[in-house]
C-alpha cells in the first residue's frame, strides 16, 4: 500500500498522476491488465465488488480467498510478481444484504470486511450508504459514517491479526448505482463542495468517536459523482467546467484524492481531465468486458467467413440462447420487444452479457472458437474487416496471429488510455491535444 500512499502524496504535491482499479473477474480482461502492467513496469490495482466476491461466493462462486488465488494464479501464467499485485474490495458494506434488517446485515458485513483483509485485500472501499429492510430512505450521512467506522475497526483487527501492511481506505459513494445506470440519462448533477465536505466530517467524526482517529491518514479516497456515467447506449462525458469547484474543494484536504466510479467509455481526453481534477484513482470494469465482448463477436465473425454459413462453433447464437432462457441478469435492465432485448444482450454499454461468459454451454462453444482460430489463422484481409486495430499490431510484430492475443489486446487498447490518463507526461500531452 506504500505505492498508494506515495502515488497520493505525489498527486497533492502537484503531479498529474493517478491509478486505474481494474474492476472485473474475467481471466483474459485480468491477464491483459497483467501484460499491460509488464509493459509499463507497473503494478496493477484489481479489485472485487461485495456483490461479486463475498464468503458466501457471490456471483462468482469465489470467497475473497479464492479470488486472491484466482489472480495470483493468472500473475503467476503471466510472469508478474505477486508483491506487484495490489487487491482491492469495492463497496464492501452491507450491499449484498439490503433485504435484511441492518443489524443483521452489518454482521455479515462485519465478516466480509474482516474475510476481504485477511486474505490479503488492503485497499478497501467502506460503503454502508444502502438503506436495509426497515431503514429510512435515504439513510442519514451519520448513520452511513458509523457503519463505516464500525466495519474500519473490524478491517483494522483484521489487518493486525494476519500482519502484512496496513490498510488504506476509501469512503462515500457515488450516484447512480455502480455498474452503469438502469435508465435512459441525459445529466448528472455534480456532487456539490459541501456535500463533499460534510461526506469527510460525518466519516472523521466518527473514526474518532470508534477510536480510529490515528487511522484517517490513511482514508485515501473519497468516492463522489464527477458528472460521468454511461446507459445503454450512450456515455455520459465529463465536462471539466462543472467540476471545478468540487475539484479545487479536495485540495485543502491534505490526505485525500477523488475516487471516481463508472469512467468507462470516457474519452483518453477526458480521462485525462479527470485525473487533473484530482480524480486520482478511475475505476474501470464493464468499459473492458465490452472491449472483449467486442473483440469475441468480430472473431465469431471471422471464423464464420473462414468456414460458412452454418458451419464453425455457432459462438453468437450459443451466448444468446443462453441469456434468452436465463434472463436473471439481464431482464431487470433490458426492456422492449424481443428483437430489442437482442439488440441490447449483444450492444448495451451496461454489458449485462459479462455475467454469462462463465456458463458452461457458452465456455464450450469459446473453446470451439478458439480451437478452430488457433487451427487455422485468421488470413489478414479479415482481421483488417473485423479487427483493423489488432490487424496493426499484428503487422507491427506487436501481437501475435492467435485468438486468446487478439482477444487479450482488444482490452488492453483501453487499458492502455487509463495508463495514459494516469501518467504524468502522457496526460499533459493528451490535454494539450484536446
Amino acid at each position: 500500500m506504500d505505492y498508494l500512499l506515495n502515488l497520493v502524496r505525489r498527486h497533492k504535491a502537484g503531479e498529474r498522476v493517478g491509478i486505474h482499479a481494474v474492476c472485473s473477474a474475467h481471466p483474459l480482461v485480468i491477464e491483459a491488465a497483467m501484460e499491460t502492467a509488464l509493459e509499463r513496469g507497473l503494478p496493477v490495482l484489481i479489485e472485487a465488488t461485495s456483490n461479486q466476491v463475498n464468503q458466501d461466493g457471490g456471483y462468482t462462486g469465489m470467497t475473497p480467498a479464492a479470488f486472491r488465488d484466482f489472480v495470483h494464479g493468472i500473475a503467476d501464467r503471466v510472469g508478474l510478481a505477486r508483491d506487484r499485485i495490489l487487491l482491492g474490495g469495492d463497496h464492501l458494506g452491507p450491499n449484498a444484504w439490503q433485504g435484511q434488517p441492518a443489524e443483521t446485515a452489518m454482521v455479515r458485513s462485519e465478516v466480509l470486511i474482516e474475510q476481504y483483509v485477511t486474505d490479503g485485500f488492503r485497499k478497501i472501499h467502506l460503503d454502508c450508504s444502502m438503506s436495509c429492510a426497515g431503514d429510512p430512505v435515504p439513510l442519514p450521512d451519520a448513520v452511513v459514517a458509523e457503519r463505516a467506522a464500525r466495519l474500519c475497526v473490524v478491517a483494522e483487527r483484521a489487518w493486525q491479526a494476519a500482519g502484512g501492511e496496513a490498510p488504506v481506505y476509501v469512503v462515500g459513494t457515488e450516484v447512480p448505482v455502480p455498474g452503469g445506470a438502469h435508465e435512459d440519462l441525459e445529466e448528472l448533477s455534480v456532487t456539490t463542495p459541501g456535500a463533499a465536505a460534510l461526506t469527510i466530517k460525518v466519516h472523521r467524526l466518527a473514526f474518532a468517536a470508534a477510536g480510529l482517529a490515528p487511522v484517517w491518514p490513511r482514508v485515501i479516497g473519497l468516492v463522489v459523482q464527477p458528472g460521468v456515467e454511461f446507459d445503454h447506449h450512450k456515455v455520459i462525458d465529463y465536462k471539466p467546467e462543472r467540476a471545478v469547484e468540487l475539484s479545487r474543494f479536495i485540495e485543502g484536504e491534505p490526505t485525500l484524492v477523488y475516487e471516481a466510479h463508472s469512467t468507462d467509455y470516457q474519452t483518453p481526453a477526458n480521462l485525462a481531465a479527470l485525473v487533473a481534477g484530482h480524480f486520482a484513482i478511475l475505476k474501470v470494469g464493464p468499459g473492458l468486458t465490452f472491449a472483449l465482448r467486442e473483440t469475441l463477436w468480430a472473431l465469431a465473425d471471422i471464423e464464420q467467413e473462414m468456414a460458412g454459413e452454418g458451419k464453425g462453433s455457432d459462438f453468437k447464437n450459443t451466448v444468446l440462447e443462453v441469456m434468452r432462457a436465463e434472463p436473471e441478469y439481464w431482464r431487470k435492465y433490458y426492456g422492449g420487444d424481443a428483437a430489442r432485448a437482442r439488440f441490447d444482450q449483444q450492444y448495451s454499454l451496461s454489458d449485462r452479457i459479462r455475467y454469462y461468459w462463465p456458463h458452461p454451454a457458452i465456455q464450450e462453444a469459446q473453446a470451439r472458437l478458439m480451437a478452430n482460430l488457433e487451427r487455422e489463422a485468421p488470413p489478414l484481409t479479415l482481421l483488417s474487416q473485423y479487427l483493423p486495430a489488432q490487424y496493426e499490431a499484428v503487422r507491427e510484430g506487436r501481437v501475435r496471429n492467435l485468438p486468446a492475443d487478439l482477444l487479450k489486446e482488444g482490452v488492453a487498447r483501453v487499458l492502455r488510455q487509463y495508463m495514459d490518463a494516469c501518467d504524468a507526461g502522457a496526460a499533459t500531452k493528451e490535454l494539450e491535444t484536446c
